[in-house]
C-alpha cells in the first residue's frame, strides 16, 4: 500500500476536478475519487461510485477506502433554486450528514488529514454586509443557519485527541474548469458567448448588475492549497481564506473576459441568464453539433451555475454593492504566497474548457 493515499469526495465538482488534477500530477502515492456521476477526467485516479447521501453505500465502500491518509472533502448538495435553498434545514441536514456518513467509516489509524471546504457565507456574505476585510477569528457561527457550523462541530469533536489534523479552508468565487458543477461562472458566461455569436453579435454585453469590489480565486490555485494544508504543520487544525491575492470588479475585468470568448467589449445589457439562456437546449445542441463539442446539454454541462451567475454578478443590481474582501494574512503568514492574476485566471479557465472541446473555439 502506497505511503500517501489521497481520497477526493466530490470529484465531479469544480473544487473535486481541480484536486484531482494537483494530486494526480504529484505522482507521490495513490489518488482515489468517489461521486455519484463519473468525472470527466480522472488524471489516472481510480473511480469509484458514491451517493455520499447513503450511509449503508459508505459503510459498504470502507474495505475499498481503507488506509486512505488525506481526504480532500469537496463534496456538496446544491437544491434547485440554489440561492434559497443555503438557509433551508434540508440542504444543511444533508451535507452535515454526508460528512458523516463518509468519514465516521473512512477514520483509521492511517489518516494524517482532512480538508474541508467552507466559503464567505461563513462570514453572512448571503444575508449582510461583510465586515471587511472579513478574518478567520469573525465567522458568524452562532447567527446565520449553515451546514458549515455542523460539518465543523462534527470534524472538531471526531479529532479532538487523535494524531490526524484538519485544515478548513474558506475560498471566495472559485473559477475554473468543471462540468455540471452548481457554482462555476465559466460554463454560464461560455454559454451566453456562444449563443450571441450565434444570433450574430460581434461585441459582447456584459449582463449583470452594479459592480462591487471582489475577490476570486483559480480553482487549480485553490488545489495546490489543499495539497499544502495536508503537509504544512502550520495548516494543523487551522482556517484559512484563500483567494488569488487582487480584487475585481465585474464590468472591469469583462473586457478580458469578452477578449478570452473572441468579441469585443460590449455595453452593460442586463439579462437574467437563468431565465433568459438556460432554456435554450435546442440551440445550445446545435452549437455543440456544428463545434464537435463533448459538454453535453446545458442541464448536464452548467449545473446550476445560471442563477449563480446572476447571483454573483448581481442581477438586477442598480447601485454597487458593498465590497465583499476576505483577509489572506494568516494564509501568507503560515507560508502560502502564491498568487495569480484575476484576468489571467478568467482567460485561463475559457482557454482550457476551449481546448478541451466544452466551449466553442475563441
Amino acid at each position: 500500500m502506497p505511503t500517501k493515499r489521497v481520497l477526493v469526495a466530490g470529484a465531479t465538482g469544480l473544487v473535486g476536478h481541480a484536486a484531482l488534477k494537483q494530486f494526480a500530477a504529484q505522482k507521490d502515492g495513490e489518488v482515489i475519487a468517489v461521486s455519484r456521476r463519473r468525472p470527466s477526467e480522472t488524471f489516472g485516479a481510480r473511480w469509484l461510485p458514491l451517493d455520499l447521501a447513503d450511509a449503508a453505500a459508505c459503510a459498504a465502500l470502507a474495505p475499498e477506502l481503507a488506509g486512505v491518509t488525506h481526504l480532500v472533502y469537496a463534496a456538496l448538495h446544491e437544491r434547485p433554486g440554489l440561492v434559497a435553498g443555503w438557509q433551508e434545514d434540508e440542504q444543511i441536514r444533508t451535507n452535515d450528514l454526508m460528512l458523516r456518513n463518509l468519514l465516521g467509516p473512512l477514520e483509521s489509524p492511517a489518516l494524517r488529514h482532512v480538508v474541508l471546504l467552507q466559503g464567505t457565507k461563513a462570514y453572512g456574505v448571503h444575508v449582510r454586509p461583510l465586515t471587511v476585510p472579513a478574518r478567520e477569528n469573525r465567522s458568524e457561527m452562532h447567527e446565520q443557519p449553515n451546514f458549515y457550523w455542523n460539518q465543523e462541530r462534527y470534524l472538531r469533536d471526531l479529532q479532538r485527541g487523535k494524531a490526524w489534523s484538519w485544515s478548513i479552508l474558506r475560498p471566495v468565487l472559485i473559477v475554473g474548469c468543471s462540468v455540471g458543477s452548481a457554482m462555476n461562472v465559466i460554463p454560464a458566461l461560455g454559454v451566453y458567448a456562444a449563443l450571441m455569436r450565434r444570433a450574430g453579435k460581434t461585441t459582447l454585453d456584459y449582463p449583470g448588475g452594479a459592480g462591487r469590489v471582489a475577490q476570486a480565486i483559480d480553482a487549480d490555485l485553490l488545489a495546490r492549497v489543499i495539497a499544502w494544508s495536508g503537509e504544512s504543520d502550520k495548516a494543523r487544525n487551522e482556517i484559512f481564506n484563500v483567494t488569488n491575492g487582487d480584487v475585481f470588479v465585474w464590468p472591469n475585468v469583462w473586457p478580458a473576459i469578452a477578449d478570452a470568448l473572441g468579441f469585443t467589449p460590449g455595453d452593460h445589457v442586463p439579462l437574467p441568464l437563468d431565465r433568459e439562456i438556460r432554456p435554450q437546449e435546442q440551440a445550445w445542441a446545435e452549437i455543440r453539433a456544428q463545434h464537435g463539442l463533448t459538454s453535453g446539454t446545458l442541464k448536464e454541462f452548467v449545473g446550476l451555475s445560471f442563477e449563480y451567475a446572476d447571483y454573483t454578478m448581481g442581477y438586477g443590481r442598480a447601485q454597487p454593492g458593498p465590497p465583499a474582501i476576505v483577509s489572506t494574512i494568516k494564509l501568507m503568514q503560515a507560508g502560502f504566497c502564491e498568487v495569480i492574476d484575476t484576468e489571467a485566471m478568467f482567460r485561463k479557465a475559457f482557454a482550457e474548457m476551449q481546448a478541451g472541446k466544452l466551449l466553442p473555439p475563441r
